[in-house]
């Protein structure tokens, strides 16, 4: 029996949609590992900010932050615009839901493992 090119192509392009799901929630949750990011975002969530006014609360260099800011960017995170000389930063907060949707099935998960594990150990005492 033979697999026939349609089934593999879907195959195929469905697991690497998923390895791209999992590249992109990685990226997420490596620019959350750092707190300069994580404030960075904590500003975001207010609304739009120049690159300069984002910098401002660290004691770091611009060149450091506008590292922060490609980590952000390659997460997918935040996007930059540029008006004039100024560049601007904006959160994109459905990819910040994406992570949440992935911790909520964890904590489904495991929360049904626990409650399994509860109810064994209470017949096990009985």
């Amino acid at each position: 029996m033979t697999i026939g090119r349609k089934h593999r192509v879907r195959s195929a392009s469905r697991s690497s949609a998923r390895d791209d799901q999992a590249s992109q929630l990685d990226a997420v949750f490596g620019a959350l590992s750092d707190p300069i990011r994580r404030a960075i975002l904590a500003r975001l969530a207010r609304s739009e900010c120049s690159v300069t006014a984002l910098g401002q609360p660290f004691a770091i260099s611009a060149p450091a932050i506008s590292k922060h800011l490609r980590v952000l960017e390659a997460s997918g995170l935040i996007s930059r615009r540029k008006a004039g000389r100024n560049h601007y930063c904006r959160l994109h907060p459905k990819v910040l839901r994406h992570a949440e949707e992935w911790i909520a099935l964890q904590r489904a998960f495991w929360e049904q493992q626990f409650d399994a594990l509860a109810k064994y150990l209470d017949e096990a005492q009985s």
